[in-house]
Formats: structure tokens, sequence, C-alpha cells
């Protein structure tokens, strides 16, 4: 991991085309501004665990007798 410093109004650019602004910090916060292509994703990492979380639960809650009869149909 790369670990820069920098301060208020500074930026950071990664690859050609992101740049990586901190807008302001204030009271421990540390507000960034993210410029890049449409194609890019950006994702704060807490809603990737969010969904993931729900993936995991999703699957824990399979309801077996909805499977038993897709089963049924598909040996048909």
């Amino acid at each position: 991991m790369l670990v820069l410093a920098r301060k208020e109004s500074e930026s950071i650019v990664i690859g050609e085309n992101i740049i990586v602004k901190v807008i302001s910090i204030d009271k421990g916060v540390v507000k960034i501004g993210i410029d890049a292509p449409l194609h890019i994703s950006i994702v704060r990492t807490e809603l990737l665990e969010d969904v993931k979380d729900s993936n995991i639960a999703a699957a824990k809650e399979t309801n077996t007798s909805a499977l038993n009869v897709l089963s049924k149909l598909i040996k048909k």
C-alpha cells in the first residue's frame, strides 16, 4: 500500500485519468473527491461488505421446498 500525505486542495493522479483530491479536513474527517471515467466503478467498502453479508444471509435462508419443486420440474 502506498501512503501519501496530502493537504487540503492537493491531489494525486492514479494512472492517466483518475484524480483523487482532498476537498476538506474537519474534526478528523477527510472529504475527498474522485474524478474518474464513467466506466470506473467507485464504491465505498462498507457498502460492498453489506452486499456480501446480505448474499451470505440469503444463501443460508434457502427455501428447500422451493428447491425440491424446481428439482422435480427440471427432471420432467
